[in-house]
């Protein structure tokens, strides 16, 4: 065969030739520029269940059932709420083109705010991830990370929501396929323009948006969701739960969460008003609405807010938030030890009525209902722990938890900021081990770890500036090493400061005498001690340990703390907690 000899003056025609077409078609895609997230559709990932094959997330032919999506309330163009971002499913019928497999596109996105929420999900077999660029409006930029987990074998006790069955061509599976929401932080103050995604091989973005800031209000009372167990069943029933707030204001707005859930809740209505005794008002509780409607239904997984709400919401005082079941709710995400009680109705919406003479049922958790916040303020400080902060121990129905005691300083003082003060303590909770695994209805309500819920009960709380990270003892006590708690605690920490908040930690109490409190678990108890007293990670301490511990035997509690079972302080323990904080500490 006669070889081709290519002359220098042919080849650099050549070139020339082919140079101009790739420039311009470059600078076609620069004059573009970014595009909303549906033009950029390029794989279909929701199948109707008798045409499985209309679909393909995986490149094997596996895909999302359009009817479990339905059964869970995620409906083609539905807005949802999760971890205070408002996401919307992509407006696409089962076939269509739904998501975006991330190869760095540009993707216009407007909005200021703490965070950009992707909602996405892995087709990798693991988690999957990389680096992308958000541009803002005034051409500055910030770099992020983001990774997603597996869509199939990423951890239930983070995702957004788990369907029951995966759609294949051979049949449907009965296996539990994830959707995930995760955060990254944004500059402050800056309006976003665009979102350069990462280039990452199987992660898909179904949609992504800015977190709006929450100027204008501060969390005055929260609560974390620490598991999914049977009630009731209630039907056409109403709640009418006690909070206490932290800080008061002019205006007030709820906050339900459907944590964890299969399927979605429905509030008939609800209103609020200041506790008179027991399950009475004083007066007339006032109706809240939820974008101007009496009632919402809020899909599995997602969170619903009320409409802002003209009242006067007063300081360290109990509210009644009642709230009407209209459908059969058997299971439902729940804060167990509420260390209050509220109340359930008989038959009927009785969210109106004043007297108690409805409510028959004393109820000691909290279900749905996980914040209160009011109009102005300074923002909030968050306490995320375990059962001490939990006020596990503490008298019922006085407020003697320690957080409770530390936000009456906080109201009684002029030197720093009145903070509303969050309490995000769950019994049992530990840092890095889950107790609750995350999905389904289970009897363990003491949470999924704290590195998992942090995101959700911290990250996304309603004005939020100082946290306190008060955890560990739940750990040591089953056999987790210092190391492994203090890898956590240093990820909290960095997660944190991320995103601009200050960080502070408290150290572990002494336990000698509980069983599970040997002096093995006790070596590792000040080990992390020693950790957190060294300052690497934090960028404050609260000792308590030095607060609570008998000085003639540091391994114990003193007995005027202990409340007797030698693991939780009672209310003098408890109390001893919170005056000993220096409120200098929790200013950012």
């Amino acid at each position: 065969m006669r070889r081709r000899v290519w002359s220098s003056a042919v080849v650099l025609a050549l070139f020339a030739t082919l140079v101009p077409s790739v420039s311009a078609q470059a600078a076609g895609e620069r004059r573009a520029g970014p595009l909303p997230l549906e033009r950029l559709f390029d794989n279909t990932a929701v199948s109707y269940n008798a045409r499985p094959s209309g679909a393909d997330f995986d490149g094997s032919g596996a895909s999302l059932s359009a009817q479990d999506l339905a059964a869970a309330g995620w409906t083609p163009g539905r807005t949802l709420t999760v971890q205070g971002a408002r996401l919307t499913w992509p407006k696409r019928q089962p076939g269509e083109p739904d998501n975006v497999r991330a190869r760095g596109q540009d993707v216009r996105v407007r909005g200021r705010g703490d965070a950009l929420a992707f909602l996405v999900a892995g087709t990798a077999g693991t988690d999957v991830g990389g680096t992308g660029t958000v541009v803002y409006a005034d051409g500055t930029r910030s770099g992020y990370s983001l990774t997603a987990p597996d869509w199939r074998t990423g951890p239930l006790a983070t995702k957004a929501v788990a369907l029951p069955h995966i759609n294949t061509p051979g049949g449907q599976l009965a296996e539990r396929a994830r959707l995930y929401v995760m955060t990254v932080p944004l500059a402050v103050g800056r309006e976003v323009a665009s979102v350069r995604l990462p280039h990452a091989l199987g992660l898909h973005v179904f949609a992504l948006a800015v977190r709006a800031a929450t100027p204008g209000w501060t969390g005055s009372w929260a609560t974390a969701t620490g598991g999914y167990p049977a009630v009731g069943p209630w039907a056409d029933r109403t709640l009418r739960l006690v909070v206490h707030t932290s800080v008061g204001g002019p205006r007030v707005r709820l906050r339900f969460d459907n944590t964890f859930a299969a399927e979605p809740v429905r509030i008939g209505s609800a209103t609020v008003a200041v506790q008179e005794a027991g399950a009475a008002a004083q007066g007339t509780p006032v109706p809240v609405s939820f974008r101007g409607t009496a009632g919402v239904e809020i899909p599995a997984g997602a969170q619903a807010y009320s409409d802002p709400l003209r009242f006067d919401v007063p300081a360290d005082t109990n509210l009644l938030v009642s709230f009407h079941l209209p459908r059969t709710v058997p299971a439902a995400p729940v804060h167990r030890l509420a260390q209050q009680r509220s109340y359930v109705s008989g038959p009927g919406d009785h969210t109106a009525d004043g007297s108690a003479a409805s409510y028959g049922t004393v109820l000691t958790s909290w279900p749905l209902l996980t914040g209160v916040d009011v109009g102005g303020g300074p923002g909030s400080v968050v306490l995320l722990g375990d059962s001490i902060t939990d006020g596990d121990k503490s008298t019922m129905d006085a407020n003697r938890r320690w957080p409770n005691v530390l936000a009456t300083r906080l109201l009684n003082q002029g030197v720093v900021p009145h903070y509303g003060v969050l309490n995000q303590g769950i019994s049992g909770n530990r840092v890095v081990m889950d107790r609750y695994p995350g999905d389904g209805v289970s009897t363990d309500t003491a949470g999924v770890s704290a590195l998992y819920r942090f995101d959700r009960d911290v990250l996304a709380q309603t004005s939020a500036r100082t946290v306190v990270v008060f955890e560990g003892v739940n750990d040591v006590r089953w056999g987790t090493t210092a190391e492994q708690v203090i890898a956590g605690l240093r990820a909290i920490a960095d997660r944190g400061h991320a995103r601009g908040l200050r960080m502070l930690a408290a150290t572990i109490l002494p336990c000698e005498g509980e069983v599970r409190c040997t002096a093995a678990a006790d070596a590792e108890r000040v080990k992390v001690n020693q950790w957190i007293r060294s300052g690497p990670g934090f960028d404050g301490v609260l000792d308590f340990d030095a607060v609570v511990r008998d000085p003639a035997r540091p391994t114990r509690m003193l007995p005027a703390y202990d409340s007797g079972d030698h693991l939780h302080p009672g209310d003098a323990g408890l109390a001893a907690l919170a005056e000993s904080v220096d409120l200098r500490g929790l200013v950012r």
